[in-house]
């Protein structure tokens, strides 16, 4: 999209926005203003009494109780039989909202017989789609696709067709549940265009929210993360808090797949305080839920186990079978990882059970293959295959890409462990495709932009705003300065434009914020091609082919496992932003040790470290110090046979985490004339750039400095790192 018809469509959001919400507010106001102006008791006066509370529900519960008690008062009063049937139906509504099924069910049931009593067919449809709304809450499907059936025939009999997408979308909710999802999202899209048709900006919304939950189920994040965008755009457009906040918690759940926990916590927790202010027990208890799976990530069991049970205690008392059957499992997650398998069992089996009664087979997947952990744990290999083929037939019939990554992985072990080494390995490579497939790069990259168009959609809109009131202010103070002094305008205008230069710049400054966030993107990247180079993969691999050749099978055996250990070490490290300084200083000693392992006179190396150096407690970056030793060990000793050495040592001083690498070559002169001096000022320009980013993220000093060691009458090079940590 060229960018002036960015903008174009930018500034028709904008003003989309302001004339819906206006329009909204505009008629609660012509009501509000129609009962003080109007006090007569009559069938009108109920009919705009029922209204208010029907704008007010989603926004303001005690507001639209106020109304709906009003409302049925004047109806009883005037024997206004339609009038009292939509009193009750609003009531039964906003007991849904408070997740108050049984109560809700019973007002719905009073009005379905005042309406048919009284002939009023056609508001019967709207009793039955929320009566199956609640069933399907509490995972009654076979009662939820009967009254949204009854709902959808009545509206076909009475010739209602704006309710129509509503049905369709609910028997769509019925599909994703029995995991019938290329059903379901063709039910979504139907929902969807009949909501465009009708121009229904809160069905658009929930509908894009629906075919975006699909996605994130079958693996597809970035599908799933465009259509929770443009749900809260539209969401926040139309001031619909609750979709915000079912929006908000959806995004939470693809940031936890994205393993950005922080992120993900933020956005639960929002949304449990909006919950909680509109007294919302179901959702409050999602979000409690969803809580407790961040926390389980982050290792903090006791946390989770107590948001889990405040989670599960709320859906019992509402009778949220499925919500029930996920707390469950996820109890149970967390008692294998506190090795409790005894109680695990118990959990699985209950959720098992309901899930099996429900029919809901993702959750079932889920039971089998929390079951199937517990029995690998305790090296029961059998019964761990039963349930993990279980889930795997399961999860390949409905594509759970994630359930079907967990259950080859654990299949590789089972086999492995049962002397199956083809099938384990089969499955290992099953695993590697399916874990790269949900996290490969341009599904990352894909998201990344995502995320930065939304933000900058967020930050023009706001200009957009702000841009509008000024205009507004100039246009008026501009008929008033007609019959004033010429030196006001001049100074107002002076004003203005000063007021539009400054919204520029903040603009600009959060634009160029985000650019340097995505240029961090980037030295990381660099930073990790630098690391692994092809000289010492391929020469490594050269290694273990000779040791193999000459039947040297116990080294080949321990140097395939050290290279293995130092790769895996690597490329997990290279995924997060800083990690424990013993887990990087143990990288560092693989390296060296497996590069000295093909030298020939090896070189002598040593890693030192400060007593009174914690390293358990500091945090560093991953893979600062590596690039410098694999340097020292190409071109260093280029010329020389004898007394190589290459010396690390790490020591605090003054609140600073310096690292030197010494080694005993040729020198920095000499190597800068070597054919290779492009790859080696390659890492120290990377790390200094990476450097310069890090130290104002950790607000700690960081630096990198390289000296010819003839300068201090020795012989080497020297290294000094000042690195950026972080303390636990």
């Amino acid at each position: 999209m060229k960018p002036i018809y960015r903008i174009t469509f930018f500034l028709f959001s904008f003003f989309s926005f302001i004339t819906s919400s206006l329009s909204q507010n505009k008629v609660i106001d012509s009501l509000e203003n129609e009962l003080v102006i109007n006090k007569q008791k009559d069938t009108i006066r109920v009919n705009n009494l029922d209204r208010l509370a029907f704008l007010y529900y989603r926004k303001d519960i005690s507001k639209a109780t106020e109304y709906v008690e009003k409302a049925e008062s004047l109806a009883d009063e005037l024997n206004f039989q339609k009038g009292k049937g939509n009193a009750i139906y609003m009531r039964g509504n906003i007991q849904i909202v408070q997740s108050n099924f049984d109560l809700a069910i019973e007002h719905f049931k009073n009005a379905v017989q005042i309406y048919s009593a009284n002939g009023i067919k056609k508001n019967m449809a709207g009793c039955y789609n929320s009566m199956g709304a609640i069933h399907y809450y509490r995972s009654n499907y076979e009662q939820a696709l009967i009254n949204f059936k009854k709902a959808l025939q009545i509206d076909k009999e009475v010739g209602i067709k704006r309710n129509i997408p509503s049905y369709i979308t609910n028997i769509g909710n019925i599909n994703v549940k029995i995991g019938d999802y290329p059903e379901a999202l063709e039910y979504f899209n139907k929902g969807l265009n009949l909501y465009k048709e009708n121009e229904n900006k809160v069905g658009i919304s929930a509908s894009l929210r629906k075919i975006a939950v699909v996605y994130k189920t079958q693996g597809n994040y970035p599908l799933a993360l465009d259509y929770h965008n443009r749900s809260l755009v539209l969401a926040e457009e139309i001031q619909d808090s609750t979709g915000i906040a079912i929006s908000l918690s959806s995004m939470g759940h693809l940031y936890k797949q994205q393993k950005k926990y922080d992120k993900s916590l933020e956005l639960f927790k929002r949304t449990l305080v909006f919950q909680e202010k509109v007294k919302n027990k179901k959702d409050i208890a999602g979000a409690k839920n969803s809580i407790a799976s961040i926390y389980i990530k982050k290792e903090e069991y006791s946390t989770a186990i107590e948001f889990l049970k405040e989670s599960l205690e709320i859906n019992r008392e509402i009778k949220a079978k499925s919500q029930i059957a996920e707390c469950l499992n996820n109890l149970g997650k967390v008692q294998v990882l506190q090795e409790k398998y005894t109680n695990a069992f118990t959990y699985f089996e209950e959720a098992k059970s309901i899930n099996t009664e429900i029919g809901n087979q993702e959750g079932l997947s889920y039971s089998y293959l929390g079951t199937a952990d517990s029995y690998v744990q305790l090296k029961n290999y059998d019964n761990a295959l039963i349930n993990l083929l279980k889930s795997l037939e399961i999860s390949n019939k409905l594509g759970l890409i994630e359930h079907q990554r967990d259950v080859h992985k654990l299949l590789s072990e089972v086999y492995k462990h049962k002397n199956q080494y083809q099938k384990a390995f089969s499955n290992h490579q099953q695993f590697k495709i399916l874990n790269d497939s949900l996290f490969n790069k341009e599904n990352i990259e894909k998201i990344t932009q995502l995320e930065y168009e939304y933000k900058y959609k967020k930050a023009l809109d706001s200009a957009s705003l702000r841009e509008l009131k000024l205009t507004k202010t100039v246009l008026s103070t501009s008929q008033d300065l007609e019959k004033s002094q010429r030196n006001l305008l001049l100074g107002v205008i002076a004003f203005l434009t000063v007021a539009l230069l400054m919204g520029a710049v903040i603009f600009f400054l959060k634009l160029r914020h985000e650019k340097s966030k995505t240029q961090n993107i980037v030295i990381e990247q660099k930073l990790l091609r630098s690391q692994m180079t092809p000289h010492f993969i391929f020469n490594s691999l050269s290694v273990l082919q000779g040791m193999i050749l000459n039947k040297e099978d116990n080294n080949a055996i321990s140097y395939l496992s050290k290279f293995s250990k130092l790769l895996r070490t690597i490329l997990e490290n290279s995924r997060h932003k800083t990690v424990v300084l013993s887990e990087e200083l143990s990288a560092i000693e693989d390296y060296m040790a497996l590069q000295n392992l093909d030298v020939n006179p090896p070189y002598e190396y040593s890693l030192t470290v400060a007593s009174d150096i914690d390293k358990s407690a500091f945090k560093i970056p991953p893979m600062l110090i590596q690039p410098f030793i694999e340097n020292a060990i190409e071109h260093a000793f280029s010329n020389k046979k004898e007394n190589k050495e290459i010396n690390v040592a790490l020591i605090y001083k003054d609140e600073k985490l310096v690292c030197t690498i010494k080694d005993s070559g040729i020198g920095i002169n000499m190597d800068n004339q070597n054919n290779q001096k492009s790859k080696k000022s390659l890492a120290t320009k990377i790390t200094s750039e990476r450097l310069e980013m890090l130290s104002k993220d950790f607000n700690v000093p960081g630096s990198v400095s390289v000296k010819n060691r003839k300068t201090l009458g020795e012989q080497g090079t020297l290294v000094t790192l000042v690195i950026p940590y972080k303390m636990d």
